[in-house]
C-alpha cells in the first residue's frame, strides 16, 4: 500500500492538535482526524501552573511560537481576546453538610484556599474548549497539517510497517498512529482492547453543562476576617459534600461551567441537578438565577483505565489511555507531560522498547493520581483529612514547577512524583502551615526559606521569579 501520510492523529482536541503541530514541526506530514466538528463543547477546562509551564516548554522546543500567550492570562488577554477563557488564581473549596447552609467560622473549618499565583498576569486559566480547541486546530493547519473533520472511522488495518484506517467515505494509511479521541476512543474499540480498573477508585457519575448568571460565591459569603489570597471565585472552585463535590469555573464570557461528579446515581439530567441542589441549600443561592445555555451531559461512568496505551505502530496519548476525575485538574498536565514523551519518541522514529517504557510511564501516572483521588473521596466526610491529603498534592505538584524553571528538570521527571515522599522533603510553598489556618497566599519568601530543599540558592530563585514575573504588576483585581 502507498502511505498517505507519515502520522495520523485522531481526536483534535488541543493534545491532538499539539501532536499533529509537533509532527510538522519534525518535518512529517499528518493526518488530524476528527469525527464531530469545530467549533464543539469539551469537558476537561481547567489548567493548572504546571501545566502552562509544560506547554510553555512545549512550544518554545518546537517553535510554536503562536501558543506561548495562552500559557498566562495575561498575555492572553493582551493577544488573544477573542478566545473565551476564564482567570484561575487558585484552587477554592468549600465543605458541606447536606441539608445545611454553608457556615464559615473563624478556623476556617470547612473551607480551603490555595494560591496557584500572587497575582492576575501570570495567573492560570480556564479553557473554554469550544474557541481554544478551534484555535489549535487552525494553528496545527497553518503549519500544514491535513484536517479532516466529521469523519468517523470505524476499522483499523495492520500491514508490515503501514496502518490503513477505514470509515464511511474515508481511508487513509499512514505509518504511525496517534490516539487522541479520549477514554474508550478509537483504537480501544477498533482493537476489542480489554478494560482495567484503577485500585479502589470509586464509582462515580458525572453531571455537567455550561450555565448562565451563576451567582459570585464571595457576595454570598461573609468572613469571619481577613482579606482571602486570592478572590475565591476567579479559581477552580470545589463545593464538597458526603459522596461527592461540584466544580464551578468562570469563563470571560458569561458562561459558567459546572458540574457534579459523585458516587450517586445522577443519571435523570436537570431532575438530579435541581435534587442535589436542594440538599445543598448554599449552593442552591448560587446557581437561583442560572440557566442552562446547553443540554446537560451525563458520564455513567467516569473512571476509565486501558489494558493497553501502545502497539505496533501505535500510541495512546494518557486522556485516551485513562480518564479518574477533574477533582484537582490532573488532566491537563497528565495530557502534556504525554505530549511531551511522544514527541520525543517521534524523534526515534518510535523504537518498540521506548513505546513500552512510554506505556510504562502513562500508567505509573495515572494510577499514582487515581490513587490520590481515591483517598481524597474517601475523605470527602472528614474536611481537615481532605485538607492534610491535598497539602501532599499541591506540594509535589508545587515542586514540580519549581524544579523545572529553576532549571533542574532531573528533580521532577513524572507527574506528582513527589508524592512518594514525606511532604516536608517537597514542601516549597509554605504549605500544611496551621498558622495559615487553611488560605494558603502564594509567596516569594516560601520559596526564598526552603529553596535548599530544591537544591539552589537565594540568588536563583530571585532570577527566576523575576523571569517569570512574579513581582510584576496585576492584571485586573488582585489581593495579595
Amino acid at each position: 500500500m502507498p502511505k498517505d501520510f507519515d502520522v495520523a492523529v485522531i481526536g483534535s482536541g488541543f493534545g491532538g492538535s499539539l501532536m499533529a503541530m509537533i509532527t510538522r514541526q519534525l518535518g512529517r506530514s499528518v493526518i488530524l482526524i476528527e469525527r464531530g466538528r469545530h467549533p464543539r463543547f469539551a469537558i476537561g477546562e481547567s489548567s493548572t501552573p504546571l501545566a502552562n509551564l509544560l506547554l510553555e516548554e512545549i512550544a518554545r522546543e518546537y517553535r510554536l511560537d503562536a501558543l506561548l500567550p495562552i500559557t498566562k492570562w495575561g498575555t492572553w488577554q493582551a493577544t488573544h481576546p477573542e478566545l473565551a477563557c476564564g482567570l484561575k488564581r487558585g484552587f477554592t473549596f468549600y465543605h458541606h453538610q447536606l441539608g445545611n447552609p454553608w457556615q464559615g467560622d473563624a478556623f476556617r473549618r470547612n473551607e480551603l484556599l490555595v494560591a496557584a499565583s500572587p497575582h492576575d498576569r501570570i495567573a492560570d486559566t480556564h479553557w473554554y474548549r469550544a474557541d481554544v480547541d478551534h484555535f489549535f486546530v487552525r494553528e496545527a493547519q497553518r503549519l500544514g497539517a491535513e484536517f479532516v473533520d466529521q469523519t468517523a472511522l470505524d476499522t483499523v488495518e495492520f500491514a508490515g510497517d503501514l496502518i490503513k484506517l477505514s470509515g464511511p467515505n474515508f481511508s487513509a494509511t499512514v505509518g504511525f498512529v496517534i490516539d487522541a479521541s479520549g477514554p474508550r476512543g478509537f483504537l480501544h474499540r477498533a482493537l476489542k482492547l480489554p478494560e482495567s480498573a484503577f485500585e479502589s477508585f470509586p464509582e462515580t457519575q458525572a453531571l455537567y453543562t455550561h450555565f448562565a448568571n451563576v451567582e459570585r460565591w464571595e457576595s454570598l459569603l461573609c468572613y469571619s476576617g481577613g482579606t482571602p489570597p486570592y478572590p475565591v471565585d476567579d479559581a477552580a472552585m470545589h463545593h464538597i459534600f458526603p459522596g461527592g463535590w461540584i466544580w464551578v469555573l468562570r469563563f470571560n464570557n458569561g458562561v459558567t461551567s459546572a458540574g457534579v461528579a459523585t458516587m450517586n446515581d445522577i443519571s435523570g439530567g436537570p431532575k438530579s441537578w435541581a435534587r442535589l441542589l436542594s440538599l445543598l441549600p448554599s449552593v442552591q443561592e448560587q446557581f437561583a438565577k442560572a440557566k442552562p445555555v446547553l443540554p446537560f451531559f451525563h458520564m455513567p461512568k467516569v473512571a476509565f483505565r486501558a489494558t493497553r496505551a501502545v502497539g505496533p505502530r501505535w500510541a495512546m496519548l494518557p486522556s485516551a489511555a485513562g480518564s479518574i476525575d477533574p477533582l484537582l485538574s490532573t488532566g491537563f498536565p497528565l495530557t502534556l507531560w504525554g505530549v511531551k514523551r511522544l514527541a520525543k519518541l517521534m524523534e526515534g522514529n518510535w523504537e518498540e522498547k521506548a513505546l513500552r517504557e512510554y506505556e510504562r510511564i502513562t500508567f505509573t501516572e495515572l494510577d499514582r493520581a487515581a490513587s490520590l483521588v481515591a483517598k481524597l473521596y474517601a475523605s470527602f466526610e472528614d474536611f481537615e483529612k481532605f485538607c492534610a491529603l491535598s497539602m501532599s498534592y499541591f506540594a509535589a505538584a508545587s515542586f514540580a514547577e519549581a524544579a523545572r524553571r529553576l532549571h533542574r528538570p532531573e528533580r521532577a521527571t513524572t507527574f506528582l512524583a513527589g508524592l512518594d515522599q514525606p511532604i516536608e522533603a517537597i514542601n516549597l510553598a509554605g504549605l500544611a502551615d496551621p498558622a495559615k489556618i487553611n488560605w494558603y497566599p502564594c509567596r516569594a519568601e516560601d520559596l526564598f526559606e526552603n529553596c535548599g530543599k530544591i537544591g539552589v540558592s537565594r540568588a536563583e530563585v530571585q532570577e527566576m521569579l523575576g523571569r517569570t514575573g512574579f513581582f510584576g504588576g496585576a492584571l485586573g483585581r488582585s489581593h495579595p
